[in-house]
């Protein structure tokens, strides 16, 4: 047997083992554990019995948690465990799946998002995204940060001047690129890009920044220029996190939760997480036991 086999397997009997202790565990431990939230400080996301099915399938299962305002939340765990399905919830893009249902509750400052009164579009604004990989559109720099201006109906250019500036300087951008705005976006280098979606979010000043595996496809280089960006924005935004890189989650999270099987399993501040751990399965995680 190969050394590859053999970690695979290891990593299964590790999960499988993990999954008998979730099973086990009573229903009465498990009902007074869903209701006992991590109390974060001055919370701007709240999440109450928050349950997604994608048709019969369930995906996240009796989530609550609350989310400080003006920190860095990350949500960590083994592919498939709904970490990005999670995430999706804050701006509602699960709705884009057909098959996708929603129950619970999920409050933006004290608005319920899946009220049928919210304003999807508002919504989204309210709660910007930058995607694993990055997506500019096939236009000028100006014009890619200058979009979501023009949308809300701002054409004057001063104005537009006046976002594309300040956006890309909080993205760490505008000195690499003041020069050559109204060349393709496309020319960009990765790392570039990548920034650039964030200037492209932030432009509309968003509530909530959520970033799924921002810098999966970024070298170190640019990964390390990504995770000190979020270390600033952060004093202006509300930051959430999607990473399978343990210790970029050390480095730039305030806070962090561990997800396995479309359930939360801890969520504390990250030092927590990492150094002192009260869940078995939180340490065998973290420690790179499985996953």
């Amino acid at each position: 047997m190969n050394i590859s086999n053999a970690k695979q397997i290891r990593d299964k009997e590790m999960e499988n083992k993990i999954e008998t202790n979730i099973s086990e565990t009573t229903s009465t431990d498990e009902h007074s554990a869903a209701h006992t939230k991590f109390e974060v400080p001055d919370p701007i996301v709240e999440v109450n019995d928050l349950n997604l099915y994608y048709g019969s399938k369930q995906a996240l299962k009796n989530i609550y948690m609350d989310i400080p305002k003006n920190k860095a939340t990350a949500f960590i765990g083994p592919s498939g465990c709904g970490k990005s399905t999670l995430l999706r919830c804050f701006n509602r893009l699960n709705d884009l799946v057909d098959s996708a249902k929603v129950d619970g509750e999920i409050l933006i400052d004290g608005d319920d998002i899946y009220d049928s009164s919210i304003d999807i579009t508002q919504l989204r604004k309210r709660v910007g995204m930058v995607f694993q990989k990055s997506n500019p559109f096939p236009k000028s720099i100006y014009e890619n940060v200058a979009y979501g201006a023009r949308i809300a109906g701002e054409n004057r250019k001063s104005v537009l001047d006046e976002v594309v500036e300040k956006s890309l300087k909080s993205a760490a951008l505008w000195d690499e690129v003041s020069d050559r705005l109204d060349e393709s976006a496309l020319g960009m280098s990765g790392g570039q890009m990548q920034r650039l979606c964030i200037a492209r979010a932030i432009a509309v000043e968003p509530d909530v920044l959520l970033m799924d595996e921002p810098c999966s496809a970024l070298d170190p280089i640019a990964t390390g220029k990504i995770e000190d960006l979020i270390t600033q924005l952060k004093e202006s935004y509300t930051i959430v996190i999607v990473t399978h890189n343990m210790q970029q989650a050390s480095r730039v999270s305030d806070f962090t939760a561990f997800m396995y099987l479309g359930e939360i399993i801890e969520y504390d501040e990250t030092e927590t997480i990492f150094l002192n751990p009260s869940n078995k399965q939180t340490e065998d995680y973290v420690s790179g036991k499985f996953g």
